[in-house]
């Protein structure tokens, strides 16, 4: 559970970060980016892994880069379930988020909790 909980508010600060970078991707605050952290890690569970599954040959075929494109698909479900508090301006937004979103993931996977895990 603490995890999770971490989980959710790193993600939330980095769709901070993200709306921070694009014009076009807008949180209204930080209640917004929890919301959505929130509802983007309920979608992770229940709605990628099916998304995934029906587009596993173009992800071989792409050698995983149709991950973005769904990682795009999830951020537009979750902008489009929370109404005007978080607002995502096209799919190609959502594709450049997503590409970002996951270089930001992967920085703080290999720079803060990998080496706090080694501490301990």
């Amino acid at each position: 559970m603490k995890r999770w909980l971490i989980s959710i508010l790193v993600n939330a600060l980095i769709l901070i970060v993200v709306a921070g970078f694009f014009d076009s991707f807008q949180l209204s605050g930080v209640a917004a980016a929890l919301g959505a952290s929130l509802l983007l890690s309920i979608l992770n569970v229940l709605v990628k892994p099916f998304l995934i599954l029906l587009t596993l040959p173009v992800t071989v075929l792409t050698l995983g880069l149709f991950l973005f494109v769904i990682n795009a698909v999830t951020l537009m479900i979750a902008q489009g379930l929370m109404g005007d508090s978080f607002v995502i301006d096209g799919f190609g937004t959502a594709l450049l988020a997503s590409v970002f979103i996951s270089i930001l993931h992967l920085l703080i996977q290999k720079g803060i909790i990998e080496p706090m895990k080694k501490d301990k």
